[in-house]
């Protein structure tokens, strides 16, 4: 057993109701400070087939209690949530490192409406109007699916895995969770909530470990019946080859190098105020608009309120309430990030401000915002994903000329315009391939809509009845009017 601020957690396998070891373990480091806060177990295929087995098991009395005799657990699921809402806060906090306020307040509270939202759509909006073909009745169902294979990122890890068990779980399926390495303590937490809850043994199951074992073995397990699976796209190429020899469905959010564009009409103090969003959770966020792309007119004066805006952002120790900035999630990741700006430079940017390891804690992993100017079209880090507090600026002069420069790469998760007139915003957000369109505004989520990316950013969308679509088979009967005694 581990106590990491102050919260007791296991960091052992969760596997049919109980408690497993495994014979090797990993070492867990804070991103704030780099301490160790212990060793969590690593599975592998065995663990995996375990786990797999049990929620096979479990699947046929979990899948018969419907979506009225599964609410009330998944009810009881989010209810516990909310009771230990500050030992999930402070949890994963110190295993991720992002910001205490922003878990108190919104991140935690949305895990527990994540498993309540789905567990009452599935009975009150799951529903589609029965419809006649030459006299014939349709009713279309959503049946449970099977075992369900979740596996998960370390930049929200436990919002963004209810954000999948949630439905999974409404639907009838049984879930196996695998989650990140890098910050695997609150999905263990969570774990002995379901128990407590009572939940069935089988129907939740956690293994902890490495991506290229646990991650893989789960992926081609045969006993899966859905795999989701949030990260980067070559490992999403990877899970695709392992899940393709099983035939098993796919839903892939992935890489983002989305667009924050803003017209000569802009608001420009929004803008800025936008723009410095991108840096939120140390600009480890997936739909982080991190290429600005001005409109050359305005675009000294945003430059000015840009940098002005990221004067105000206070970058330190995630658990001090006025921290704006905390650390990058590993030392492996500060390294990407500082390469990718070394590179940068290399090839003729320049850095406007940032670009640089800071410590405002000791032995943290902390990267300075950072914008970088005149980059070459094409260069790396005007198309891939960097994954931390840097953004680039490039200016344009027309709607065409910014239409394709928001489209010019290979991912579409995402994109935000900033611009004063609604019919301009409509023409331009009706032309950005992207999953999500936010339009003077950014990061408004609802779980009702879809959500997902194109080309690159992913596979399939989630949200409201688009989840269900996937962790379900969806199921069309058709009701001749004769043959009745």
């Amino acid at each position: 057993m581990l106590e990491v601020a102050g919260v007791r957690v296991d960091p052992r396998h969760w596997i049919a109701g109980e408690r497993v070891e495994s014979g090797t373990s990993f070492a867990n480091l804070s991103p704030i400070d780099g301490a160790p806060l212990g060793e969590v177990a690593r599975g592998g295929a065995s663990e995996v087939d375990a786990a797999v087995t049990a929620a096979q098991a479990a699947f046929g009395s979990w899948a018969a209690l419907g979506p009225e005799g599964r609410a009330p657990i998944l009810h009881r699921v989010a209810d516990l949530v909310e009771a230990r809402l500050e030992e999930f806060a402070q949890l994963e906090t110190r295993d991720n490192g992002s910001l205490l306020r922003s878990h108190r307040r919104g991140v935690m509270p949305r895990v527990a409406m994540n498993i309540r939202f789905f567990a009452d759509f599935a009975i009150n909006d799951l529903k589609h109007p029965e419809f006649e073909t030459r006299g014939h009745t349709n009713v279309v169902s959503w049946d449970p699916a099977g075992v369900a294979a979740i596996i998960t990122p370390w930049n929200a890890p436990l919002m963004l895995a209810t954000w999948r068990i949630g439905p999974a779980l409404a639907s009838g399926d049984t879930v196996v969770l695998k989650p990140p390495e890098w910050a695997p303590l609150t999905a263990s937490l969570f774990a002995d909530l379901t128990a407590e809850a009572g939940m069935p043994p089988g129907v939740f199951n956690v293994v902890q470990g490495i991506g290229a074992e646990a991650g893989a073995a789960l992926a081609g397990h045969p006993g899966v019946a859905r795999i989701c699976f949030t990260g980067s796209v070559p490992t999403a190429k990877a899970v695709a080859r392992a899940a393709a020899e099983n035939l098993t469905p796919l839903s892939f959010e992935l890489g983002g190098k989305s667009p924050t564009i803003v017209m000569d009409d802009a608001d420009l103090g929004l803008a800025a105020e936008i723009a410095a969003e991108q840096y939120d959770n140390a600009g480890q966020v997936c739909l982080a608009g991190t290429r600005l792309l001005v409109h050359e007119s305005v675009a000294v004066e945003f430059a000015e309120r840009l940098a002005a805006k990221v004067e105000e952002i206070r970058q330190g120790d995630p658990r001090d309430e006025a921290t704006d900035l905390g650390p990058q999630i590993h030392p492996v990741h500060l390294e990407r990030i500082e390469g990718f700006v070394q590179r940068a430079r290399s090839d003729g940017a320049t850095v406007a401000f940032g670009g640089e390891r800071v410590e405002p804690v000791a032995g943290g992993y902390y990267f300075a915002p950072t914008l970088i100017l005149d980059a070459q079209p094409g260069s790396e880090i005007l198309t891939q994903e960097v994954f931390g507090p840097v953004l680039t600026m490039q200016t344009f002069a027309s709607e065409d000329e910014v239409i394709a420069l928001a489209n010019g790469t290979d991912y579409g998760l995402a994109a935000t315009l900033v611009c004063g007139d609604r019919p301009r915003a409509e023409r331009i957000a009706s032309q950005l391939v992207a999953g999500t369109v936010w339009v003077n505004c950014f990061f408004v989520r609802d779980l009702r809509a879809p959500f997902g990316g194109s080309r690159k950013s992913g596979i399939g969308r989630e949200g409201g009845t688009w989840s269900f679509d996937f962790y379900a088979d969806v199921k069309n009967t058709c009701y001749s009017p004769n043959g009745w005694r």
